[in-house]
């Protein structure tokens, strides 16, 4: 793993990072329109990452191996909603909107499941970089290093604001700035710890990149359409989400495109 790597799969954590942060410069809770147009931001920085960073590229390898193209993106796609739902389901957890938790019964602080809850999200987000990293490493035509810090920076962007989304709220609970910067900080740390076992996975077996990188695609979508969009369009104010997806699309569209 050489270096551009390494800074390229640190990136997202980063954003994480300085989103958390947040909660030193901001007195109250984060105003409910602001929210519902950064949680649609993420949810279309996501949905464009999937399909241009990693649907698009796999179907290709797969026509330029030979083999059918639809295959393997089908299959990893599946694979990777299936992945998320298994792990949504046994993995107690509790989001910011909800009054119950979910997942295996826990005896849990409201809080850790709090935080549990976001680590699930990025899981799905440190695969995808992880797997276009791979690519590059792997010396394969279709990815390219620019690509793949476009990825890295898209997800960083929508990661800015999921890190305030998490930290100002955990303020709202009664727990200190610091901790709820640190908490919000450590559900991030999680993208570049999947991203290295991503990349020594197809170091092992490169045949099975296209698969992983539909399998992220699932997943990612699978976090979308589950979690950010329900969250989004609950209550009022909802226009202004949907305003939120639209950017949050275009924006990692065109740096996908114009860099990779």
């Amino acid at each position: 793993m050489n270096q551009n790597t390494l800074i390229g799969i640190l990136v997202p954590f980063v954003g994480t990072t300085l989103g958390s942060a947040m909660v030193f410069f901001m007195k109250k809770e984060m105003n409910d329109k602001l929210q519902k147009a950064l949680l649609g931001f993420a949810s279309g920085v996501m949905m464009a990452a999937s399909v241009w960073s990693l649907l698009i590229p796999a179907i290709d390898m797969s026509e330029q191996n030979g083999g059918i193209a639809w295959v393997p993106s089908a299959v990893g796609f599946l694979l990777g909603m299936g992945f998320l739902l298994l792990l949504d389901t046994v993995t107690p957890h509790q989001h910011f909107t909800e009054d119950e938790p979910e997942g295996v019964n826990a005896q849990l602080k409201k809080t850790t499941m709090l935080v549990l809850a976001v680590t699930l999200h990025n899981i799905p987000e440190g695969m995808a970089v992880g797997v276009t990293f791979a690519g590059v490493l792997s010396e394969n035509s279709l990815m390219t290093m620019a690509g793949a810090f476009a990825l890295s920076i898209g997800i960083a962007i929508q990661n800015f604001p999921e890190g305030a989304i998490i930290s100002m709220p955990l303020k709202s609970q009664g727990i200190s700035k610091v901790r709820a910067f640190i908490y919000g900080t450590l559900s991030g740390i999680v993208e570049p710890i999947a991203a290295v076992i991503t990349i020594l996975l197809t170091g092992l077996v490169v045949p099975l990149l296209p698969y992983l990188l539909s399998f992220a695609a699932g997943a990612m979508i699978y976090v979308v359409v589950e979690e950010l969009i329900p969250e989004a369009q609950s209550g009022k104010h909802t226009n202004i989400s949907t305003i939120g997806v639209a950017v949050g699309f275009v924006l990692m569209m065109v740096l996908d495109v114009a860099l990779g």
